[in-house]
């Protein structure tokens, strides 16, 4: 079965429409790798800080080969060059870091983040519009 990644991402407030429109600028940078089956950004709703990106994978191994690809690499740096252009920071990331970047034009959009792991065990599918 498949293998689902969630980054948990901590967002201050000033800084989730910069997040969002970082992740926007990379749309499609994912979709075209082996073994990517789905992706989405989540935005909370609930007061909480944290935003889910989430990703689902045919297997762990797919995974960490997209994760060493010249893609992720090029959609990293991509990012970092838009904030660092945008006087966003020092080139340090597209929406998310370990605890850097606690503010609008320091770095990252996130302050903290978390990668959760999981195995798809059981699921359903849905209809696509």
């Amino acid at each position: 079965m498949s293998v689902v990644k969630i980054n948990v991402l901590t967002v201050p407030d000033e800084m989730r429409e910069e997040l969002e429109r970082r992740f926007a600028g990379r749309a499609g940078m994912v979709e075209s790798s082996d073994g990517f089956e789905w992706f989405e950004l989540l935005r909370p709703l609930d007061g909480t800080d944290r935003y889910l990106v989430y990703t689902r994978w045919r297997s762990e191994e797919d995974f960490q080969r997209w994760q060493q690809s010249a893609a992720f690499q090029r959609g990293h740096a991509q990012a970092a060059g838009d904030a660092a252009a945008q006087g966003h920071g020092h080139g340090q990331g597209h929406g998310h870091g370990q605890a850097a970047g606690h503010g609008h034009g320091q770095g990252p959009a996130a302050t903290d983040s978390d990668l959760w792991t999981f195995e798809v065990i059981q699921s359903t599918g849905h209809k696509q519009p």
